[in-house]
């Protein structure tokens, strides 16, 4: 990815323009419950800061459509995001238009700005070029921080780039180099863990990453899927029966290209969906009909972190079962753990992963933990990401 960062561009006394993720979660009293996409921008804020730079920082915040609504207000952002920079940050409550423009006008550098919630205009998701180039005249140069939200074509994220030179910011750039840099040319053997509840939400991951990985492992309630159309009984199973074509035929390709597929042996099942349920631990063709599998047993674990050991890149990408629930965590927790005993480079992303990662405090034990949801997915399948190919080239 030849794109231009913001040490290739000099930035001193300018007004920088930053989209940033701060698609954070709040409480009922709109307090913050997670700041680390706030965290993960520090450093592009920090530099840009050193380099005596004037900050016009833009984001969204939920789905207010078009429409002002107060709990999607970002002004509790810029309140945590003071605390977290040590720094008085203002506000302005739009983000175009006459306020907006004239405290971008009046900024000086080292000062920051955060301008009111992007998606109060419809225009930003419409890549409306209007829009664009309002937000574009508040600045001199704009930087993209924003990855989780570079697979949207969104004014802020792509349309701005044709008004105003735009670069990448140090968090997207560690994401271009790890997901990005690190599928296209892996260390061997090359490991990828996909997990969640449904093979269609992956089927575009799968069958790029067959491309590419020498193991694949499936796990959580898509394996069912996979069990389904092999013919075991999976009893009350969340289960996709319009995939088992497709599920024989991606075990097909993969027995084609050569790549191994290991899927569970054997299954937490549970008479109920609670976490009170009673439960067994089953081989993987003996779920009883009326129980359903909420878990990976403790064989497949071993068979899991076993495929990880030699492994020299890793990628993981959904939980194994239900982890929310304690009595169904273990096989999540068990990745978890084989993933941070590993001496690869391991990437993990999407919310289930990162959040069971927290849980079992390893996080620090991973390589690039990636702030993307959706981008890090269609990163993953190869897909091209608006935002990034809108970068500068160098």
């Amino acid at each position: 990815m030849n794109k231009k960062s913001i040490k290739d561009i000099n930035v001193t006394g300018k007004k920088v323009f930053v989209r940033v993720d701060y698609n954070v979660p709040m409480d009922e009293q709109l307090n913050i419950t997670n700041d680390t996409r706030i965290r993960a921008t520090l450093p592009t804020l920090n530099y840009l800061l050193e380099q005596n730079a004037a900050l016009v920082i833009a984001c969204h915040l939920g789905r207010p459509k078009g429409e002002r609504v107060a709990k999607f207000s970002v002004e509790p952002v810029a309140k945590r995001l003071a605390e977290l920079i040590g720094k008085e940050v203002k506000f302005a409550s739009d983000c175009v238009g006459p306020e907006a423009e004239k405290a971008a006008s009046t900024l000086k550098p080292g000062e920051i700005l955060l301008l009111e919630n992007l998606r109060y205009h419809k225009e930003e998701e419409k890549n409306d070029p209007a829009f664009s180039k309002q937000l574009a005249t508040l600045a001199d140069v704009a930087v993209n921080d924003a990855f989780g939200v570079s697979h949207r074509a969104h004014a802020s994220v792509e349309g701005i780039t044709k008004y105003i030179e735009t670069v990448a910011g140090f968090l997207m750039e560690k994401e271009i180099k790890f997901v990005g840099q690190t599928v296209a040319n892996p260390e061997r053997p090359f490991v990828a863990i996909i997990g969640g509840a449904k093979v269609s939400d992956k089927i575009g991951v799968i069958s790029n990453l067959l491309e590419k990985v020498d193991t694949l492992i499936i796990g959580g309630g898509m394996a069912h899927t996979f069990d389904a159309a092999k013919g075991y009984e999976i009893g009350k199973s969340i289960c996709e029966p319009d995939k088992y074509a497709l599920a024989l035929d991606l075990l097909k390709q993969a027995e084609v290209k050569g790549v191994k597929v290991v899927l569970p042996v054997d299954l937490v099942i549970a008479d109920k969906f609670a976490p009170d349920a009673n439960t067994r631990i089953v081989d993987v063709d003996k779920v009883d009909p009326e129980w359903e599998a909420l878990d990976s047993g403790p064989k497949t674990s071993e068979l899991y972190a076993a495929a990880l050991k030699d492994a020299k890149t890793v990628i993981w990408n959904g939980p194994m079962g239900v982890f929310e629930m304690d009595a169904f965590a273990k096989g999540t927790e068990a990745v978890a753990q084989a993933v941070a005993d590993s001496s690869a480079i391991s990437i993990v992303g999407g919310g289930d992963s990162i959040a069971a990662l927290k849980k079992t405090g390893l996080s620090d034990k991973i390589t690039h933990i990636s702030t993307g949801g959706g981008a890090t997915l269609e990163f993953l399948e190869g897909k091209t990401l608006p935002g990034i190919a809108a970068l500068a080239d160098k």
